[in-house]
């Protein structure tokens, strides 16, 4: 189970160390043998464990591909979707053409999301969170979020 919120800078070649609270967590559940891929709602990256993604990739998979919305998820989560291992020191390096969709270029936020992972620049995060702490988010919840009890 991935949470919390981790905060650092991608070095020059555009790799990004995984920060060791979670580098453990991975080493066991998946060998270090992750898949990255866009956001589909937001200008970010997903990080996924292998077994995580595969389960994902079915799920797409299976869908009718003769729906356009369809057709366009699998073209951006799928046709995007790249494999990544963990070095020895634990850093990933994150293909170029996804940094550049995510604005990744140097201080970034890795934020634990239970069975993936977020990866945001910095300063969109903080812009995001400032938004929704502003926002009321008790009025018109979805059934699914009214029937927490939190």
């Amino acid at each position: 189970m991935f949470r919390g919120v981790a905060t650092f800078n991608l070095d020059a070649k555009g790799r990004m160390a995984i920060p060791a609270k979670f580098r453990k967590h991975l080493d066991v559940c998946c060998e270090g043998r992750l898949v990255v891929t866009i956001d589909h709602s937001d200008h970010c990256l997903q990080l996924y464990p292998m077994p995580e993604w595969e389960q994902v990739e079915q799920k797409l998979i299976a869908l009718p591909s003769l729906n356009p919305q369809v057709r366009r998820l699998k073209r951006m989560l799928l046709g995007n979707a790249t494999e990544c291992e963990m070095d020895g020191n634990g850093r990933i390096l994150l293909p170029a053409k996804l940094r550049e969709f995510a604005g990744l270029d140097k201080s970034m936020v890795m934020s634990g999301q239970g069975n993936k992972f977020e990866l945001w620049n910095e300063q969109t995060w903080n812009e995001h969170m400032d938004e929704y702490l502003e926002e009321k988010f008790d009025e018109n919840l979805t059934a699914e979020l009214e029937s927490l009890s939190i």
